[in-house]
């Protein structure tokens, strides 16, 4: 504006001449410096009305807490986390009570735990579980109907044989009941991926992981005392009728399409271990595979027998039933519920440290146990001192999967996660499929004392790995829970 003044003043006096243009820088001044003020006011009120927006639009799509709890969502994870539990309880509490009543022995036993070896291959057929597609209900619905109802027809079919008379058919039986189990836990887990949107994850996990562990009040507590009362073929059935609820829960929902199926049959092999090694380095993810393998070890020995210990010990399937499991459930439910609290203060890292601590002392309350040896007669103080001693150890046991789930999580790529995920829950099996169905032989030559010594040893290899996986230091940074 001041460059158009100059023209019209030229003929004026030089004193003049200043004047104006000393009024003229004047008032482009104070015009520049309202406008700018405008300007600056104007930005400022135009980006708190966008910061506030935006703030508004966050907290809308933010749920409460008891609107994410009680939806839709949370209800259908219920059923998967119970029909994913049922199967897997039967085979480490149910099936060693009935073997071991029918006279089957610890070696015998102990080597049944090789029949669970679909839960550390699952990860091979994952890929075509989420490449095809069956002719009806959809990708996921369809192969979640078809292992539900051949899990219930497997589970009742059992109970009508006699380990020592058809103890191949039972073999047979029940490695089919593993892998229809692991092949539905493959199914469910992609199925509650896709239908959980980013917000509802961990709530949604969480509550499938409790449905999952109350289900063992089904072939660990009711029906053990049940057995006591009936022939075990109607213990089988009725067990098997609890898969019931679960399948009618898959004809009932939506199949979702979020996420596409992968193009080829090589690309849903290849790509989500190509991805996870490029990630972590060679060095890396060995590291994080050894420490997959060994941070439940001990603890999972410990709990392979434990049906057989009880009874050993001089306990009823009563006493079982209704101490055992329900010491053992509802600590193991608190655990995980106040894992995941004080992980937001503490961290993945150092969560792994302090609750693998707790995980690892809690396994000698069994040896402590076992120490006193074999009760004649079962009063209100044993059943109190098996009621504590479970209870500690699934604290502890709640606690440590809090954080290796957490952990687990963080180590897998969002867009590979059902075969990554099959991955790495198929190397947590490890223990309790292979090393397990050592133990029986394990008690034999060394006894319970000993033996329950030995897998507090065994859960110190895993402790020393998070040094390398899971620094201490690293817990306090905000990187510790970035993937």
């Amino acid at each position: 504006m001041t460059t158009r003044d100059p023209p019209l003043a030229a003929t004026n006096t030089m004193p003049t001449t200043t004047t104006a243009t000393a009024a003229t820088a004047t008032t482009a001044t104070t015009t520049t410096t309202a406008t700018t003020a405008t300007t600056a006011t104007t930005a400022t009120t135009a980006t708190t009305a966008t910061t506030a927006t935006t703030t508004a639009a966050t907290a809308d799509a933010r749920p409460s807490v008891l609107g994410a709890l009680w939806n839709r969502r949370m209800l259908i994870c219920i059923f998967t986390g119970f029909s994913s539990g049922l199967p897997l309880y039967v085979l480490f509490n149910l099936l060693p009570a009935w073997l071991r009543t029918e006279g089957l022995g610890l070696k015998e036993i102990g080597l049944f735990a090789l029949i669970q070896f679909p839960y550390t291959w699952k990860f091979l057929w994952s890929p075509v579980l989420d490449r095809y597609a069956l002719p009806f209900l959809g990708r996921r619905r369809g192969w979640m109907f078809v292992t539900q109802m051949g899990l219930l027809a497997v589970i009742a079919s059992v109970g009508l044989l006699s380990p020592k008379a058809d103890l191949d058919v039972v073999i047979a039986l029940n490695a089919g009941l593993a892998f229809l189990s692991a092949t539905q836990d493959v199914v469910l887990d992609a199925y509650r991926r896709e239908l959980l949107p980013s917000v509802e994850l961990g709530l949604g996990n969480s509550v499938h992981v409790n449905a999952y562990r109350v289900s063992q009040l089904v072939p660990g507590s009711l029906a053990l005392v049940l057995a006591d009362h009936l022939p075990w073929s109607q213990v089988f059935v009725a067990t098997a009728l609890f898969m019931l609820p679960g399948a009618v829960m898959t004809l009932l929902v939506d199949e979702h399409q979020s996420v596409r199926p992968p193009a080829t049959l090589r690309g849903a092999v290849v790509e989500p271990f190509r991805d996870f090694f490029q990630r972590n380095g060679l060095g890396g993810a060995a590291l994080i595979l050894a420490f997959l393998l060994l941070y439940k070890l001990g603890d999972s020995m410990c709990t392979a027998l434990a049906t057989a210990f009880y009874l050993d010990m001089g306990f009823t399937k009563t006493h079982i039933g209704l101490v055992a499991k329900n010491a053992g459930l509802w600590p193991s439910v608190v655990g995980g519920l106040l894992g995941g609290l004080w992980m937001v203060r503490l961290g993945i890292n150092r969560a792994l440290w302090v609750f693998g601590v707790v995980q690892l002392v809690s396994i000698l309350g069994f040896a402590a146990l076992a120490l006193a040896g074999p009760r004649e007669s079962i009063g209100p103080p044993d059943l109190a001192a098996l009621a504590v001693v479970i209870a500690l150890e699934a604290l502890g046991v709640g606690l440590g999967t809090a954080a290796f789930v957490a952990f687990i999580a963080r180590a897998t790529n969002p867009l590979y996660t059902a075969t990554q995920l099959a991955l790495f829950t198929s190397l947590m099996a490890v223990p309790r499929t292979f090393v397990n169905a050592s133990t029986g032989y394990i008690v034999d030559q060394i006894g319970w004392f000993a033996f329950f010594l030995l897998c507090t040893a065994l859960a110190v290899p895993g402790m020393v790995l998070l040094l390398k996986v899971a620094p201490w230091q690293r817990g306090a940074q905000s990187g510790d829970d970035a993937t």
